[in-house]
């Protein structure tokens, strides 16, 4: 097949793009990819590849890091809430004035953070079907526009009863993003380019850990007003919710139909995918990969790692603020000393997006690198003196972020290491299945009455579960090191590399995949 090149009309499209049967000839068996630009691979130039690049990442990642900072935000709010009134005003606490002297509980705390994760956990399957299923903007951004509402509804909560149905109906909505995420990404990018992709949007975790903390000590200062401090919070994070609503509806479906690139840009878009042989959106639900991935051993390994260290973000996100004030600190100083935990979080994530972006398969060795930090910070709370203004439990608290690195790799790992768009689905709910997991442990590891002897039971079931994680980790390695060394002896047909990659083959159906490590 002829050469494209990269001289361009002045509309944008390429002199010579090919002709191409139209989308609605292709069978919803096969990846949408094949309408575009065939079963064989064509040339790009690689300038006109860079271009086209540019403006996908120009259009997609400002706009998802935003998103998912909302949905961070969303959560972390409860965590500053708590200081600002709000265990008071819905009862979050019990005082047991039997016991000599008086305790307090705080599991409705603890249950209002979980349920917002059993929410999420009930739309996981009707928003990975529809997500998969449907027009990919008219669902995000319908849904989106609904969790806004959601969210400024808390400032009309006047119960822990209240409370609790919030938090399950917001966590319900809110299930749309992670899933869609890491979807949009595997179809854009290529295998080499997702670890960085995956980085960027996620790195909001410790973007709006600082963002986040500097809007909530804000609204600290608010000593008037018809509205408690923490009801002006979930007002304005509905409001820019409702705005990120927006944005989604202009999502493409995939590149195929991706309204800001022209036509020749959209040809360059798809035929660079063909390498990774990952394919690009196949809008067939087929049961089949549904089995094959339910089989898959890497898929339950990624299941244990990103259960395993998603306990910490439940313990932080919903009682950071909380357990810091005990290390002798005012609630503001606690608001403000989220700031180093969201500074390292987000440094180490865009760093480790970087460099496995560079060195080829050192994605697993950096993960297991920062789990020895939260395993390290663990420790440094737990058995350090919790004196008024106590450094080293604050030291360890803040290198905890580094959690956030080890949960962005295992998302990469189990995106980029899975093809055929239902098991990719698959496997981004698995993923989103286990995130929820891991967050709703985290709180429940909490236990207000062993505050005194610095809540043994928090740290140690985070030690426990990093080393787990560590050891899944070691699993997945030669997993995925043993099959691609079992594929590298097998003879290579360069047509049907070519014919197979937008046949919507899974992982395992195709030869010519090659795992990242």
């Amino acid at each position: 097949m002829a050469p494209m090149h990269s001289q361009t009309e002045k509309d944008g499209e390429d002199r010579r793009v090919p002709s191409t049967p139209l989308i609605s000839e292709i069978s919803l068996d096969k990846d949408v990819a094949v309408a575009l630009v065939g079963e064989h691979a064509q040339h790009i130039d690689p300038v006109l590849e860079a271009r086209v690049l540019r403006k996908i990442d120009f259009f997609l990642i400002p706009a998802m890091v935003v998103g998912y900072g909302l949905v961070y935000y969303d959560k972390a709010i409860l965590g500053s809430a708590v200081l600002f009134g709000m265990t008071k005003d819905l009862s979050l606490s019990v005082v047991d004035a039997s016991t000599t002297p008086p305790t307090t509980s705080t599991q409705r705390l603890s249950w209002a953070t979980s349920l917002f994760y059993f929410g999420m956990l009930a739309g996981l399957c009707p928003m990975t079907f529809a997500l998969q299923r449907f027009n990919l903007g008219r669902i995000l951004g319908g849904v989106v526009i609904f969790w806004s509402l959601i969210c400024m509804l808390t400032a009309a909560v006047t119960s822990w009863r209240g409370l609790y149905a919030q938090r399950f109906a917001l966590g319900f909505v809110e299930s749309v993003i992670p899933t869609g995420f890491m979807c949009i990404v595997a179809g854009f990018y290529t295998q080499s380019e997702q670890a960085l992709r995956q980085s960027w949007w996620f790195s909001a975790t410790g973007l709006f850990t600082i963002i986040g903390s500097a809007l909530n000590y804000g609204f600290a200062q608010i000593s008037s007003g018809a509205l408690k401090k923490w009801q002006y919070i979930y007002i304005l994070a509905g409001c820019l919710t409702f705005l990120f609503g927006i944005w989604c509806f202009f999502i493409p479906n995939s590149p195929v139909s991706a309204w800001f690139l022209s036509k020749g840009e959209r040809v360059v878009a798809v035929e660079r995918l063909r390498k990774s042989q990952t394919g690009v959106r196949c809008q067939k639900i087929k049961t089949e990969q549904l089995k094959e991935a339910f089989l898959d051993i890497k898929l339950w390994l990624i299941f244990v790692m990103m259960g395993s260290a998603y306990t910490v973000n439940g313990a932080v996100s919903g009682f950071g603020p909380l357990i810091v004030s005990t290390f002798g600190w005012s609630s503001l100083e606690s608001i403000l000393l989220q700031f180093p935990l969201g500074g390292i979080c987000l440094i180490v994530i865009l760093l480790c997006g970087w460099l496995s972006a560079r060195i080829p398969n050192v994605r697993i060795i950096l993960l297991v690198l920062n789990c020895l930090p939260v395993i390290a910070g663990c420790a440094m709370i737990w058995k350090s003196d919790w004196t008024y203004h106590a450094p080293i439990p604050v030291a360890g608290y803040s290198i905890i972020g580094t959690f956030g690195a080890v949960v962005s790799l295992t998302i990469v790992l189990g995106m980029s290491n899975i093809a055929g768009a239902t098991k990719k689905s698959a496997m981004a709910a698995v993923i989103f299945v286990a995130y929820c997991v891991g967050n709703i442990v985290g709180p429940q590891l909490i236990k207000s009455e062993t505050k005194n002897q610095h809540y043994p039971e928090l740290w140690t079931g985070l030690i426990i579960f990093y080393c787990i994680t560590i050891a899944a980790s070691g699993a997945l390695y030669y997993v995925l090191w043993k099959e691609n060394k079992r594929r590298d002896a097998l003879p290579v047909d360069e047509n049907e590399r070519d014919r197979f990659a937008f046949m919507d083959l899974t992982d395992k159906e195709n030869p010519y995949f090659r795992y990242v490590l």
